[in-house]
C-alpha cells in the first residue's frame, strides 16, 4: 500500500514537472539585470499567465521564445512622472514612453488633470493643462470624451480601455480644488474648514476607488494658458494636511509635490509635518536651479534625516538637463517675436521655409530686434552661450560651452542668429536648437550624478505626454542607459545595475507598485530585451498624430529588441504589435507571494 502511494506521488511529480516545462514565453540566454542592483548574470526567463515563473537554465519550451543572447534583459521601466491623463482617454499607446521600454506609468502629476470636473469647468481645466503642460486646447477639446464627472467615474472610463502600458492615476489637486471651491479655488483663496473637509472626503473616496496617490503644484512656473498661476500655488498647510488625512483614512495613496522651494527650510519642514501626521509617503521634484545651484544638497540632507526618523520622503530627479527645444515647427523659435516672422507665422512650414530662404526677407529679419526681452539669445538665461544645435543620433545632453551657438558663431565669424536660422532651415525646416535650463547650472551633470547615488532619490520627471511643442523628455529611460552607464565622458558613470534598479524597482516602490520592477519568480512579466551595445537614441522629431492633427514632439530609439508587458510582446524592434495587455491599476499593488522554483 505504501509502495502504491509512493508510485502515485512519483507520477504526480512527473506530471507536474512536465507541465512546468511548458511556458507561454521563454527569453533565452540573455544577460539579466534583475532590478535588485546585484551583478548581472546569464539566464533564461520563463513566463506563464503574465508572471515570471522561472529564472535560470530552462529545459522546457515556450509557446513563444526570444533569443536574447548577447543582449541584456531588464524589468520593464516604471515612469512615475507622466501626463498621459488626456491621451489615455483616446489612445491605447502611451508613446513616446512605450518606445523606451516603459511598461508602467503614473499620471496626474503636478496637480493637473481632468477629474473631478463639472461640465461648466471643462474649458478651465483644459486651459490649465494647456498652460502648464503645453498641450494645445483644440487637441484636448476634441480628444477628451468627458464621459465622467467624478474622479471614480474617470477611473471607470480608463478601466474600460486597454493600453500598451499599465496606467496608474493620481488625484490632481487643481481639479479637486476647483470642483470643491469653484471660482474661489481658481483665485487661490484660502480653503475654509468646510472646503478642506469636502476635499478630504473626496480624496478618501478617490483612494478607495483606485487612485495611486495625489499630486499638487506649488510653483510659479505652472500657469494656465491665460497666464494666471495654478490654483494650488498658495494652498495652505491645513488644506494639504486635510487632504493627506483623507488619504490616511483610506489607508492608501502617495503624495507628489512640485515646489519652487523659495524658502527651502520652511517648505521642507511643512512637507515633513504632513508626512509625519498622515503617514503617507511623499515624493517631490528635485532639480538644480541656476538661482540656487547648491540648494539640492540641503534637500538631500533633509531626506536623510527624515528617513532616519522613519519617514518616507523621496526625490524625483531629472537625469539630464530639463531643456527647451526651439524650431520652426515648435512652439517658440528665436524669431517668434520678430515683426517680420510674425508676418509669415500662419503660413505652412514649407511656405515659411521658402520665405526664410529668400535673401531679401532673410536680411530684413536678421536686421530686426526681438520684441520680447526673454527671446532666445537675449536674456542671460537664454543667451547664445547656453543654446546648442540639436541633431543626429544620440544627441549630446551634456554639451560643453565650446559647442554652444555663441562659440560656433564666433569661430566661424558669423552672427549667432544667422547660424541658428541656418540650422533650423536644415531638413526642410525641421532643425532644432536646445537650451538646457535646469540641472545644468555649471554646464555639467555632476550634481545629477551625485543626486542619483542618494538612497532617497529615484530617476523621474520625464513628463511623458506633455510639453508637446517645447520639451521631449519621455525618452529619459533610454538616455539613462546610454549616457549614464555606457557613453558618458565628462565624468564618472553609474553602473548598469544601479540605473536599472533606479528606474525599475525603486520607482515602483516609491508609488507602491510592489508587484513589478524585479526579474524574480512571482513578479509581473514586464521585461525588456535590449541590444545594449547598439542602443541608440534618435534625434527629436515632430509628428502630427494628435486629435485635430495636433503636433507633438517625439523621440524614438533603436535597440529595443522586445518590450514585454504581462508576458505579451508589445513592441518588436521598436514596432508595436497588436497586443494591448495594459490596464488601469487600481491603487498600489502587493508584492507576490513566494513561488516555488521551477
Amino acid at each position: 500500500m505504501r509502495g502504491k502511494c509512493r508510485s502515485g506521488r512519483r507520477h504526480e511529480r512527473s506530471r507536474r514537472n512536465a507541465m512546468d516545462k511548458v511556458f507561454d514565453l521563454v527569453v533565452r540566454g540573455g544577460t539579466v539585470v534583475d532590478g535588485t542592483g546585484a551583478p548581472t548574470f546569464e539566464a533564461d526567463v520563463g513566463v506563464r499567465d503574465g508572471r515570471i515563473v522561472a529564472v535560470g537554465k530552462i529545459i522546457g519550451t515556450g509557446a513563444e521564445e526570444i533569443d536574447a543572447r548577447g543582449q541584456i534583459v531588464t524589468p520593464g521601466f516604471v515612469d512615475i512622472h507622466t501626463h498621459y491623463d488626456g491621451q489615455a482617454t483616446w489612445d491605447g499607446r502611451m508613446q513616446p514612453s512605450s518606445w523606451h521600454g516603459v511598461t508602467s506609468v503614473v499620471m496626474g502629476n503636478c496637480g493637473v488633470g481632468f477629474a473631478p470636473c463639472r461640465p461648466d469647468d471643462h474649458d478651465r481645466l483644459i486651459q490649465l493643462m494647456e498652460g502648464v503642460e503645453d498641450i494645445p486646447f483644440p487637441v484636448l477639446a476634441e480628444g477628451l470624451p468627458w464621459n465622467w464627472e467624478s474622479y471614480p467615474e474617470y477611473l471607470d472610463a480608463l478601466a474600460s480601455r486597454r493600453f500598451d502600458v499599465d496606467i496608474a492615476s493620481q488625484l490632481p489637486h487643481a481639479a479637486l480644488r476647483v470642483f470643491v471651491m469653484g471660482e474661489r479655488g481658481v483665485n487661490r483663496e484660502p480653503a475654509t474648514e468646510a472646503d478642506i473637509h469636502a476635499m478630504a472626503a473626496l480624496a478618501r473616496r478617490a483612494m478607495e476607488a483606485g487612485a495611486i496617490g495625489f499630486g499638487t503644484s506649488r510653483t510659479l512656473n505652472h500657469r494656465s494658458s491665460d497666464g494666471s498661476p495654478i490654483a494650488t500655488l498658495t494652498a495652505g498647510e491645513d488644506e494639504l494636511t486635510g487632504i493627506a488625512m483623507g488619504m490616511a483614512a483610506a489607508g492608501k495613496g502617495v503624495l507628489q509635490v512640485v515646489s519652487d522651494f523659495n524658502d527651502p527650510v520652511e517648505e521642507f519642514a511643512m512637507l515633513r509635518r504632513i508626512v509625519a501626521k498622515s503617514g503617507r509617503p511623499l515624493s517631490f521634484s528635485l532639480l538644480q536651479s541656476p538661482r540656487e545651484p547648491e540648494q539640492w544638497r540641503y534637500m538631500l540632507e533633509q531626506m536623510t534625516e527624515a528617513k532616519a526618523s522613519g519617514l518616507q520622503i523621496r526625490a524625483q530627479v531629472a537625469t539630464r538637463p530639463v531643456g527647451v527645444l526651439f524650431g520652426l515647427e515648435l512652439t517658440v523659435n528665436p524669431f517668434s517675436s520678430h515683426p517680420s516672422y510674425r508676418e509669415i507665422k500662419a503660413l505652412s512650414l514649407a511656405e515659411r521655409v521658402a520665405a526664410l530662404r529668400d535673401p531679401v526677407f532673410r536680411a530684413r529679419l536678421l536686421a530686426e530686434e526681438a520684441e520680447n526681452a526673454r527671446a532666445p539669445g537675449l536674456s542671460p538665461a537664454r543667451a547664445w552661450d547656453r543654446i546648442y544645435l540639436m541633431g543626429g543620433d544620440n544627441p549630446d545632453y551634456e554639451p560643453t560651452p565650446d559647442h554652444s551657438i555663441a562659440a560656433i558663431a564666433a569661430g566661424r565669424g558669423v552672427d549667432p542668429y544667422a547660424l541658428a536660422l541656418d540650422h533650423m532651415l536644415t531638413d526642410h525646416g525641421r532643425g532644432m536648437l536646445y537650451l538646457p535650463l535646469l540641472n545644468y547650472a555649471h554646464n555639467s551633470l555632476d550634481p545629477a550624478y551625485q543626486m542619483l547615488q542618494h538612497d532617497c532619490v529615484v530617476p523621474g520627471l520625464s513628463d511623458g505626454g506633455a510639453h508637446v511643442g517645447m520639451i521631449c523628455d519621455g525618452s529619459f529611460p533610454t538616455s539613462n542607459l546610454i549616457h549614464w552607464t555606457r557613453d558618458r565622458t565628462r565624468g564618472p558613470k553609474l553602473s548598469l545595475e544601479h540605473m536599472v534598479k533606479g528606474q525599475c524597482r525603486d520607482t515602483a516602490e516609491t508609488v507602491g507598485l510592489y508587484d513589478r520592477g524585479l526579474i524574480q519568480a512571482g513578479y509581473r512579466a514586464d521585461l525588456n530585451v535590449i541590444d545594449y551595445d547598439n542602443l541608440t537614441l534618435k534625434s527629436p522629431s515632430v509628428a502630427y498624430d494628435l486629435p485635430t492633427g495636433g503636433r507633438r514632439l517625439i523621440q524614438r530609439a533603436n535597440g529595443y529588441t522586445a518590450t514585454i508587458l504581462a508576458g505579451q510582446v508589445t513592441y518588436r524592434d521598436g514596432t508595436p504589435t497588436h497586443a494591448l495587455p495594459g490596464r488601469l491599476l487600481r491603487g498600489g499593488q502587493s508584492a507576490p507571494a513566494a513561488m516555488a522554483a521551477e
